[in-house]
């Protein structure tokens, strides 16, 4: 029987609070993003090709990371403040910062699978400030979602000394419970 995808759902952010030299960030606890709609994100790399005696002698395509954004209901308040850097005033109204430095943040969700529900996780996204849309209301209301432009990017993993940009889990794998509970980091097997 074939394999489909379909049903993103449970998606999370976790803000990295802080990055070794070598490139290994520190997470804080996933956050829950609701109201997901669209996750696209293209892979980033531009092959590259040597010829040598006269043929295509040597070819390679790097990782780049990916590009792409992330379409939601809404953009939650809390990352707003958490990764765009803006400011809660004493009133309780939001303002964007212009100076704002946002910060890199894990990002997790999960597609429903005819057979497994697979969690994945995004280790070093940053984010674009999301674009202010809105629309009149007609006869029908039309729901207006809120989408903010992301690029993935790898980190340094020590354990596999190698750098990584995501990862997957099914439902049979060891991590699969606690997934949205902390960022899961791979170790190498013994």
């Amino acid at each position: 029987m074939p394999k489909i995808k379909y049903g993103l759902k449970n998606v999370y952010y976790a803000p990295i609070t802080a990055m070794t030299d070598a490139g290994v960030p520190t997470y804080s606890t996933p956050v829950a993003w609701p109201g997901a709609v669209n996750l696209n994100m293209e892979p980033q790399g531009e092959r590259i090709v040597f010829h040598a005696d006269n043929i295509e002698y040597w070819t390679m395509v790097p990782n780049d990371g990916y590009d792409g954004d992330y379409e939601s209901a809404l953009v939650p308040d809390s990352f707003l403040k958490d990764v765009l850097g803006y400011i809660e005033d004493a009133a309780g109204v939001l303002v964007e910062d212009a100076n704002a430095k946002p910060k890199e943040f894990a990002l997790l969700f999960q597609f429903e699978n005819d057979d497994s529900e697979t969690r994945h996780v995004m280790y070093r996204i940053s984010a674009g400030r999301p674009a202010v849309v809105g629309a009149t209301k007609g006869e029908n209301v039309e729901p207006q979602t809120e989408t903010s432009a992301f690029r993935a990017l790898a980190i340094h993993n020590a354990s596999l000394d190698t750098d990584i940009v995501k990862a997957k889990a099914k439902t049979t794998d060891t991590p699969y419970a606690n997934w949205f509970q902390s960022v899961y980091i791979p170790t190498a097997s013994t």
